[in-house]
């Protein structure tokens, strides 16, 4: 972490935590396929553990977390630099949509909320990379994700009027970024998270990648995706979530203005996804995850996080002064009903909460959310 912070370990108990209820927890997720936990209230690490092989300084792939850590944070950066608006056309930034009948009536909102009704590469029971057509093209980068998101996904309904997982619709909304930063001291995705994020909050350039460790070159500008290919370690994950729990700011370093923080992390008003039994997924923000209806029932309505394949998952909660870091690969059993959101829910979320037996004054109470 930056000089003059760093997260200092505390025991459960003296963070209002109840010890035997974490590590009863932290046995069951290493039972369900989990190679990193952290748990941090009041900036305080209480509890901390890592399968072999892994440790604080060993990165693990996002998947999806990269949505809300990449795709978020950078969106939350160009916007605070007031480069591009949540209702800006995203033609303005993709001309090669201005004349397209669907695709010219498509928002910023729209692509960080899975709402474009861009289509998403998947198939059931197929394989990424062995998709067929433009799918396939997209996951194997060929030529580049960006321009297949662009030019050859399909838009199969009108742009906010329900909601879809997107990737090539995150995909879009990383090529609008970085257009906007044309003419900005820091031109791509990561120059901007390096420069503006991970450097002034002390988190070194061997803890964290994005892209799948490269840039695409596409129409003079250089693409990194924002919906996978990232990996990170623990603390770096908790960093940003740290930041983002401050709303912004950093030791007093002002990162990203107050205003623009709680815009990304508010319930951005659009179409939720379906929440069938089993699978109790939140509503979208600009990038992230929000409890704002208490979709989540044992946790507070202002949790946001951020959440990817193999439930690799951050979890904040203003609130509490808590953020929860977990990677692995799925936690919960599908044959149970246990989908995405409920085995993350009912093996994570719910345990910590169920720990929590008091709530000591927060080392910044000024952050936390009313």
């Amino acid at each position: 972490m930056a000089e003059g912070f760093t997260w200092e370990p505390a025991t459960p108990e003296s963070q209002g935590m109840d010890a035997a209820t974490l590590v009863r927890m932290s046995d069951e997720l290493a039972s369900r396929n989990t190679k990193t936990l952290l748990i941090i209230r009041n900036d305080r690490i209480v509890y901390e553990w890592y399968a072999e092989g892994f440790g604080p300084g060993e990165k693990h792939y996002s998947a999806s977390l990269a949505k809300a850590v990449v795709g978020g944070m950078s969106l939350a950066l160009a916007m605070n630099d007031d480069r591009i608006s949540p209702d800006h056309l995203a033609s303005r930034y993709i001309p090669a949509w201005k004349d397209d009948p669907l695709r010219s009536k498509l928002t910023i909102r729209h692509l960080a909320t899975h709402t474009s009704g861009i289509q998403d590469a998947n198939q059931e029971g197929v394989g990424h990379m062995e998709l067929p057509g433009w799918m396939g093209k997209f996951w194997r980068r060929d030529p580049d994700p960006f321009s297949v998101s662009i030019h050859d996904a399909p838009v199969v309904f009108e742009p906010g009027t329900e909601y879809a997982y997107s990737n090539p619709g995150t995909a879009a909304l990383a090529y609008a970024v970085t257009a906007s930063l044309q003419g900005a001291p820091q031109s791509d995705i990561r120059a901007l998270l390096k420069e503006r994020v991970f450097d002034p909050i002390g988190v070194p350039d061997y803890h964290w990648s994005i892209g799948y460790g490269r840039a695409y070159p596409v129409d003079g500008l250089d693409l990194y995706a924002n919906w996978g290919g990232g990996a990170f370690t623990a603390r770096a994950v908790a960093a940003v979530g740290r930041l983002m729990l401050r709303r912004g700011d950093w030791e007093g370093e002002r990162l990203i203005r107050r205003e623009v923080a709680e815009q990304v992390l508010q319930y951005a008003g659009m179409p939720l996804p379906p929440r069938p039994p089993g699978n109790p997924q939140p509503g979208s923000a600009l990038g992230w995850w929000v409890n704002f209806d208490r979709v989540w029932e044992k946790v507070p309505e202002n949790a946001f996080g951020g959440a990817g394949a193999g439930n690799q998952v951050l979890l904040v909660v203003p609130s509490l002064d808590l953020i929860i870091v977990r990677n692995g690969d799925v936690i919960g059993d599908p044959e149970k009903g246990e989908g995405f959101w409920g085995g993350i829910e009912k093996y994570l979320f719910n345990p910590v909460m169920d720990s929590i037996v008091d709530t000591p004054p927060a080392a910044d109470s000024e952050y936390r959310a009313k």
